[in-house]
């Protein structure tokens, strides 16, 4: 299912994890110990951002920040996206940023 996202341009590998940072599946230019740690920053990260937002809505007391519906590290030359449980390595000049997160949504909706 997420091998869809690879028809996207400028995106170089997808990865799906558990909830628990656990690899699944992956696919693109990376071997499989690569896709297995970029899952594991993703889970790492996520768990950051989130602590991140509530901390944002407890002292603001504005809701609108929890949950967080993804998140993106933009990098000079690579950038990585992650929504829920699927995270994208992308060229950070290439492709439609919208489109991906877009169908990163509706995957991490299934």
């Amino acid at each position: 299912m997420i091998k869809r996202l690879m028809i996207e341009d400028g995106v170089l590998a997808v990865t799906h994890f558990k909830d628990d940072g656990e690899f699944l599946e992956g696919y693109g230019m990376m071997d499989e110990p690569k896709m297995r740690k970029l899952s594991e920053f993703c889970h790492d990260y996520s768990r950051l951002v989130q602590s991140n937002a509530d901390q944002l809505s407890m002292f603001t007391s504005i809701n609108a920040w929890t949950p967080p519906r993804g998140w993106m590290v933009k990098g000079k030359n690579i950038s990585v996206f992650c929504v829920g449980n699927i995270a994208c390595l992308v060229e950070a000049e290439a492709g439609n940023i919208n489109d991906i997160f877009r169908q990163m949504q509706d995957l991490a909706s299934y």
